[in-house]
Order: C-alpha cells, then structure tokens, then sequence
C-alpha cells in the first residue's frame, strides 16, 4: 500500500470512530446532559488524553508551533470544534441521530466548494458525480428513503446544516495547520483545547445539567473523549498532513453514518432496509472514486 492510500485509510478509520457520535449523545442524554455539556465532555476528556499521548510520542516540544498553526488551531478549536459540537449536538436532539446525519454530511459540498476557493483545487466531472453519490449514499443510509425531514421545523434545519458547515471546515482548518509539519498529535490537543476553551465561556455547560458530577455520565464521556475524539483524530490529522487534496477528506469520512447505522442495529435493534443497503454501498462507492490517485481536473 502507498503512501497516499495509507492516508486515505486514516481518514476512513476516524470516520468510522466518529460513527459512535450518536450513540454517546444519546447515551449522556439518557444520564441527563445537555448538549453543550455532552461536547464539553467530549472535548475536555479528548484534549487531557490527547495532550498525554503528544507528551510521551513526541515531547514537550512539540506543543511549540508556529503561529500560522496556532491560528489555524484556534479557527479549528472555535468553529470545527466548540461550534460544531453544540450544534450537532442539539441538531441529534432537535431532529434525532438519522436526520442529523443527513444534515451533517452537506459538508463534503461545503468543503469542496472551499477547496475550490482557497486551495485552488480542481472539481472535474468525476469528482462531482462522486459528491453526488456520496450525498445520495449517507442520505438512503441514514434515512432509509424516509425523507419526512421535509417537515422538520426550519430551525432544526438550519442547526443541522450549520453543523455541516462547521465539520466542514475541520478539512480546510486543518489542512493549513498541518502545513508547517507541526506534530498531528498537538495539532489535534490545541484543536480540541481552544474548543473546550470557547465552550466553557460561550455556554457555562456544567450550569446546564441537574448534577455535572453524575459518575456514569463522566464515564461516558470519557469514553467519548477517548473513542470518538482522541483516537479519531489522531488518525485525522496524521491522514490529513499528507492528502493533497482537502475535498476528498469529509468524503472518504463518510464512512460515519455506515457505521452509525449498524450501531443502530446491534444497540438499539433498529432494522436494516433494502434503502439503507443500497446507501451504504453508494457511500463505499464515493469513498473509492474519491481514493482513486489524484489527476488534473479530477
């Protein structure tokens, strides 16, 4: 396997670890967490454990980065993590776990359209009948042809793209952090440090649960900081740093509402379709047309 192909699986191992997102919101939930609390945890859990991991795989030193990276850490932090957070969260609240898939994964748009635009990258036919059937793909898989989301209220709605947006943007941010060859592993503890940080003033989470000390909600989000925060992006970044092009990321990660989906089914015993069958395989499709080797035009 090369070196780009080895990146690319990166890229899908984190999607795939961020696939328990759902499960964990709606597990603190069932302990009594808000939203905000829920990313708070997420985040503050997955920075303590991410900062222990860059100490002892490469040092103190490697907490010292440029300021490009620590600016770009800081837009990371703010809008792909402290932001992002809150309005997934309320967004699975608002609109339940399939619908705020669905709304999650416009960000493969967002990010190449900025692809477009601030890196100068190239969308050819094949990249966007790609986007197409990965759009299409997580759509059947997360809503099994139901597309009754057309009655959700508009701001279920606009929470659930904004969540999009700003998942969106963790490609671009992080593309531009990773530049100077900064270590993945402190990239990925000053990403989720600024967000914890924006977060804790922006919102007061812990003044928003009846007991921010409950031991079995603690322990879940632990386990959420570890599984689906530090571990996946430890695999993003390290993918990341070496992918020349940043609109192929959320989509090779797209293998999140895969996963999620037979979370579904083994956690909460939900059905498997023959529609979300045929989502999940268009998603695997778009994932391979996008893995392909990089040529002009796309």
């Amino acid at each position: 396997m090369d070196s780009e192909k080895k990146n690319y699986v990166k890229i899908f191992i984190a999607g795939c670890l961020w696939g328990s997102i759902g499960l964990f919101v709606k597990l603190m939930e069932a302990q009594g967490s808000s939203s905000s609390y829920t990313g708070f945890l997420r985040l503050f859990f997955g920075f303590i454990l991410l900062a222990v991991v860059t100490l002892i795989h490469d040092g103190p030193k490697a907490f010292l980065v440029g300021r490009r990276t620590l600016l770009s850490c800081v837009l990371l932090g703010i809008v792909c993590q402290g932001t992002f957070n809150i309005l997934y969260s309320a967004s699975v609240t608002m609109n339940g776990v399939a619908v705020g898939s669905v709304l999650l994964y416009t960000a493969p748009v967002f990010t190449s359209v900025a692809s477009m635009l601030f890196f100068k990258e190239k969308m050819g036919p094949l990249k966007w009948i790609a986007l197409l059937v990965n759009v299409i793909g997580c759509a059947l898989t997360a809503t099994g042809g139901d597309f009754s989301v057309a009655s959700l209220a508009p701001l279920g709605i606009l929470v659930g793209v904004g969540a999009g947006f700003t998942y969106a943007m963790t490609a671009v941010f992080g593309k531009i952090a990773m530049r100077e060859k900064s270590s993945p592993f402190a990239v990925a503890a000053y990403n989720l440090f600024f967000g914890c940080i924006f977060i804790a003033l922006a919102r007061r989470p812990w003044t928003t649960v009846d007991d921010p000390f409950n031991g079995r909600l603690l322990l879940l989000g632990v386990l959420y900081g570890l599984i689906a925060t530090a571990l996946a992006y430890c695999f993003y970044f390290s993918g990341l740093s070496e992918i020349k092009e940043a609109s192929k990321v959320p989509v090779i990660a797209s293998a999140e509402p895969v996963v999620a989906t037979f979370i579904g089914v083994f956690a909460f015993s939900e059905n498997i379709s023959p529609v979300k069958v045929i989502g999940i395989v268009l998603v695997l499709l778009s994932i391979l047309m996008f893995s392909r080797k990089s040529r002009s035009g796309g």
